[in-house]
């Protein structure tokens, strides 16, 4: 049996509590962190990144978060669609707030991915890898995907806002677009999964404690700990993008996060597309 550093005392519930309960229960669980946030719990909801894109909170000094049981629309990365289930994921978005003038974050869907990583570590999950530039994986197949978007709106500086979706109880025979396996938390814990408000408020609390870090030390203060977890490093893969791809060898990242390819003409900084391993002698899936 695994052993943890850290494991909730609530287990998902066979149904779910109406969202003010808990919405209760995450600010029970973030403890002294709780100040930190405003937790909006809901029903349903088009996207939680839509509807913190559209409306996006004022700089209050605190951390919005929207989640939703049900998105009839829930969006990922490259126009995707964002799959959950009632009861069978987590899915939630927050806004994390920059000083005016500040440059667009660079990096920070890896750092939001080290942070989850980090949390759910400490729930006991092994085997955790980080796949450029924005899923966390178990032993090679998707846990959670990130999506960061960025807005002005009613913001005074600029805003992020960080959507996290994360498998816990996978229906069976799922497929997820463009993702060849997949895995829940179920499977990871072997069957123990904490209940929502707590695996919530875990993952707050590690975003909240990392993106203080990046906000004083930028991308390279968490680079290092994107690499330990780097789930194709030194390997050979293939970057497939709008127009074309490359191939070449994963060499890590930049001090902005970007990917960096080894190729045969030397090595290439990648901003954008999706990384998959390259078989030998064959085509990538």
């Amino acid at each position: 049996m695994r052993r943890s550093h850290f494991r909730p005392p609530d287990i998902l519930p066979a149904s779910t509590p109406p969202p003010n309960a808990l919405q209760a229960a995450v600010i029970t669980h973030l403890g002294a962190q709780a100040p930190r946030f405003v937790i909006d719990w809901v029903d349903e909801c088009v996207s939680t990144n839509t509807a913190l894109i559209e409306n996006t909170p004022a700089d209050d000094g605190r951390v919005h978060v929207l989640v939703a049981e049900r998105q009839s629309a829930g969006r990922g990365r490259r126009g995707r669609q964002w799959q959950s289930w009632p009861d069978g994921s987590l899915t939630f978005s927050s806004v994390w707030h920059f000083a005016r003038g500040t440059p667009a974050p660079a990096g920070l869907s890896l750092v939001a991915g080290v942070a989850v990583a980090r949390a759910l570590e400490r729930l006991g999950v092994v085997g955790l890898q980080l796949k450029w530039p924005n899923d966390v994986l178990v032993n090679g197949e998707k846990l959670v995907g990130i999506l960061v978007e960025l807005s002005t709106g009613r913001a005074r500086g600029l805003a992020a806002v960080i959507g996290i979706g994360i498998n816990l109880r996978l229906p069976p025979d799922v497929r997820i677009e463009a993702q060849a396996g997949v895995t829940d938390l179920a499977h990871a814990l072997d069957g123990d999964v904490p209940g929502r408000p707590a695996l919530l408020a875990a993952l707050l609390a590690e975003l909240d404690n990392l993106l203080a870090t990046y906000a004083s030390g930028g991308f390279p203060a968490v680079k290092g700990a994107w690499e330990q977890r780097n789930a194709f490093a030194e390997l050979p893969v293939r970057i497939c993008g709008d127009e074309a791809s490359l191939e070449g060898i994963c060499a890590g990242v930049d001090d902005d996060g970007a990917l960096l390819l080894r190729t045969a003409t030397g090595t290439q900084r990648i901003l954008a597309g999706d990384v998959s391993l390259r078989p030998l002698g064959g085509d990538a899936p």
